[in-house]
This record gives C-alpha cells, structure tokens and sequence, in this order.
C-alpha cells in the first residue's frame, strides 16, 4: 500500500499529541495515511505496552488511518544505528510515502529526539539502491520520501510552518483521549506524571489555538522543515 503521508514517532501518542489534526484533515480529503510507531512505550509510568496497543488500535480508527505499524524497538534504549535503519527504511519502501512527519528534533523526552535523527538519516539512506532490503521474502526498490517534516512535542519551537488544522482539532482531542492510560484522568489510581495532569490535556487544545493565532485560523499544527518549502508562485502562500 503507498501511502501519502506516514508519520513515525518514537512512542505510541506522539503522533496523536502532535500531528493528528494534520492526518485526520488528510485523511478526510482522501488521502492515505498511516503511522509507524517505533517502540511500544512499556517504560511508561502509567498502563502497559498491551494496554498501548490497544489505546494506538483505537486511535488509528478515530484518524481513520490506512495503517498502522509498531517497530517494537526497545523503549528508552533504542539507538542510531545500522539495524535500526534498515527497520525503518523496510517500512518506507513498503509504504513509499510522499511525506514523513517524524518527533521534534529536541524535546525533553531523549527518545524524541533520538527518534528524530534515526528518522531523518533513514529516509535518506532508504534512497540509496545500494542498500539492499528485503521484507516478507520480497526485495524492495529504493525510494526517498519528497518531504521530511518535524512535529513540535513538549518544547515549544517556532515553527517553519503552520497547517490549518480548524474543524480537525475534535479528532485530535479524540484521538488523544483513546490513550486513557496516559492522561488525564481524575478516577484513576496510577502515578502522577507531567503529562497525566489537567494543566497538559487542556495545553493540546490551546497551544493548537496559539498557532491557529498566527495564521488568522482557529487551530494549527506546526512543522520545522529540513530544507526551505518550495511554492509554485507567491499567490501560493496564505
């Protein structure tokens, strides 16, 4: 299946947190999009890595995602090398995506930004046909994603650019409140943690209005761009 957009995050909720208003618009207009997890978040204080999969599962049918695909590196620990690479290039020749969204290139959590740069160097490398990549038995053609674009996470980072994300940001919150485990939730007994208070749930609402303000809309999502954004004319900018 190729897809338009795939966007990878380093943990089950990333991508929800950060990107999913932009997938469920896509989606909505008839594109294809899916998501790559890379681990199952089981060094989370809250939940388990089966009560994750459930969570992501529900989630992908909120977005109406057209797949949906979990790497199961190990959370915390995964690092950038060879074998992780070739992980994540199999799934960008399967999928051959015009557009990779992937974690912020710094952010509190290590796995963010380590996510990023394993990301980045394996949409490059996965269009080198020297690399040699076969997956289920089946050889793969080398193919280069045309864009590589960084969501922003817990940092706050000017972004390079803003998508309007105004009548999506319900499926956003929707998609956020699949994960349960994570977040806020007065009744439950687990832990404490930066993310499970009130003060974060209700940040994904109004820092999605803060970038909605700086482009005359309701909501955004933003984006940091690895080389400059090309339009076929000036009219072209909004």
């Amino acid at each position: 299946m190729k897809l338009d957009i795939l966007a990878i995050g380093a943990h089950p909720d990333d991508v929800e947190l950060s990107c999913s208003g932009v997938l469920a618009k896509e989606a909505a207009a008839g594109k294809k999009t899916g998501v790559l997890d890379l681990t199952r978040g089981e060094l989370g204080t809250r939940g388990s890595a089966t009560i994750r999969d459930q969570e992501a599962a529900k989630a992908a049918a909120i977005l109406n995602l057209s797949v949906r695909e979990n790497l199961s590196f190990k959370d915390g620990f995964f690092i950038d090398d060879e074998a992780h690479q070739l992980e994540i290039i199999k799934r960008i020749r399967k999928y051959r995506p015009e557009i990779v969204l992937c974690n912020a290139v710094y952010d509190r959590h290590p796995d963010h930004g380590k996510g990023s740069k394993l990301t980045s160097k394996a949409c490059f490398l996965s269009g080198l046909p020297k690399i040699v990549t076969t997956l289920d038995g089946k050889p793969q053609e080398a193919c280069r994603p045309k864009h590589v674009y960084h969501y922003i996470q817990w940092q706050d980072m000017e972004p390079d650019f803003i998508v309007d994300i105004t009548g999506y940001m319900d499926l956003k919150i929707e998609s956020v409140k699949a994960y349960s485990s994570q977040f806020f939730d007065p009744d439950s007994d687990e832990p404490q943690t930066p993310i499970s208070n009130k003060n974060f749930f209700d940040s994904i609402k109004y820092r999605a209005a803060n970038m909605g303000r700086y482009i005359g809309t309701e909501y955004g999502e933003g984006f940091i761009a690895e080389r400059y954004p090309a339009v076929e004319s000036i009219f072209d900018l909004k």
